[in-house]
């Protein structure tokens, strides 16, 4: 660790596309500072200027490098070396670069807490880059039978890849899955998924390393089928808990790990709400957002501001199935959004194709209010049909796309206390600080 005399450690992730990157926060939070942690986004013909180069002290390393730094390391672990991928760099008092995997650590701690056994099960491992070699590793090591699926023919970890179209071919008796590839990630490939679990009747546990979108469209399809899902921010937060430890020389309590998933699920998941027409969703969410500092969406407003038409307007010229539409391009745009507040229209829960945009990154919220509280001027649906009747219809829809349920007959401000305690957070966490 450096003396206090020093300036502090300059590290950072290296990797191609790190705009949407979780990591700084984690770091921040894991070691409150103490040193300082950059992104350093670097095309391929950079690389080796980069890692010759005196802009940093240590690193973390993401796709597409994880292998591609090796030959530019002095010294590389022997767990590193027998995975065939590095995730964290360290300069050494002499100058020399040390290479560790970190990720092993992460993804063996995943799996355990999972509580899945996968000793004995045939698993599939989609990709074959440095993130699968470390997946194959450590499930080799866990005693599970391991299938690579990729695009190209390239070994990991000593298992040479079939195409994927072997899953439903020769592996429909798989157990496990794990996503290694960044298919399905935020924001260039959401809602892209590289198998239909559907085609796989024995899958019973699915692993997905992207953590951005909490729920990508394999684990969404995974928890459709009720079966046990788990994205990557475990395995994030794991690996750099041991990044750290390798950076300052000095070990971090595990209990670090589950305390800061906690606080990143909370404060990079959206905040999503649902209810009836009237029923405060967009006051609610307006005076949420203030309290915790974040941006607001609402997407009725989104569709007017697109069409540049009032909602009324559009349902009376176009008819509703127009509205829907619209409707539905504002919901996959802001639930693509992380650490947002978003309120949505009364009948987005009536098109199901809305869930799992709405879902993917963050915890809906059914805004409940009394049939006699609840207005109907300027509602096109609400003037048309009976209030009773469409509520008793609405009801179970809302019920199925929410986590939680909060009463919104009293003031709007007990409204927000009682949607923050629901999910979790704390009196810190609630304030805007």
């Amino acid at each position: 660790m450096n003396e206090k005399n020093q300036a502090p450690l300059r590290c950072g992730l290296l990797g191609e596309h790190l705009t949407h990157s979780y990591s700084p926060e984690i770091h921040e939070a894991l070691t409150g500072g103490a040193y300082t942690y950059s992104l350093f986004e670097r095309s391929p013909d950079e690389l080796a200027t980069f890692l010759k180069g005196n802009e940093w002290d240590a690193l973390n390393v993401t796709i597409p490098y994880k292998q591609a730094v090796m030959p530019y390391l002095d010294e590389i672990s022997a767990q590193a070396q027998r995975i065939g991928a590095v995730n964290t760099i360290t300069r050494l008092p002499d100058g020399k670069l040390r290479g560790d995997n970190t990720d092993y650590f992460g993804f063996a701690r995943t799996v355990r807490a999972s509580g899945v056994d996968v000793n004995g099960c045939k698993t599939l491992v989609l990709g074959n880059g440095g993130a699968a070699a470390t997946a194959v590793t450590v499930l080799q090591d866990m005693g599970a039978k391991v299938v690579v699926l990729a695009k190209r023919s390239t070994p990991v970890a000593g298992v040479i890849p079939e195409p994927f179209e072997a899953a439903y071919d020769r592996h429909t008796d798989a157990t496990v899955v794990v996503n290694c590839t960044p298919v399905g990630m935020y924001p260039r490939s959401v809602g892209e998924s590289l198998l239909t679990l559907s085609r796989l009747p024995s899958i019973r546990a699915a692993f997905d390393m992207v953590y951005n979108p909490a729920r990508t469209a394999l684990l969404q399809e995974a928890m459709e089928l009720s079966i046990p899902a788990y994205n990557g921010l475990l395995m994030l937060v794991a690996q750099a808990k041991r990044a750290a430890e390798l950076f300052l020389g000095s070990e971090l309590s595990d209990e670090m790990i589950d305390t800061v998933v906690r606080h990143m699920e909370r404060q990079m998941g959206n905040i999503l709400l649902i209810g009836m027409p009237g029923c405060g969703k967009s006051t609610v969410a307006s005076l949420l957002a203030k309290r915790l500092g974040r941006r607001l969406f609402d997407t009725d407003s989104m569709v007017v501001e697109a069409t540049g038409r009032s909602i009324p307007d559009i349902f009376a010229t176009d008819g509703e199935e127009a509205f829907r539409a619209l409707e539905t391009d504002a919901v996959r745009k802001c639930g693509m959004e992380s650490g947002a507040v978003i309120a949505t229209g009364g009948g987005v829960v009536t098109q199901r194709r809305n869930y799992a945009p709405l879902s993917q990154n963050g915890k809906l919220v059914f805004i409940r209010r009394d049939l006699d509280k609840l207005p109907t001027s300027g509602r096109p649906l609400s003037q048309a049909n009976k209030l009773k009747d469409m509520y008793a219809y609405r009801l179970p829809l809302y019920r199925s796309f929410a986590d939680v349920e909060v009463d919104n007959n009293g003031a709007p401000d007990e409204t927000v206390d009682a949607i923050l305690r629901a999910l979790g957070y704390t009196e810190t966490e609630g304030r805007n600080t």
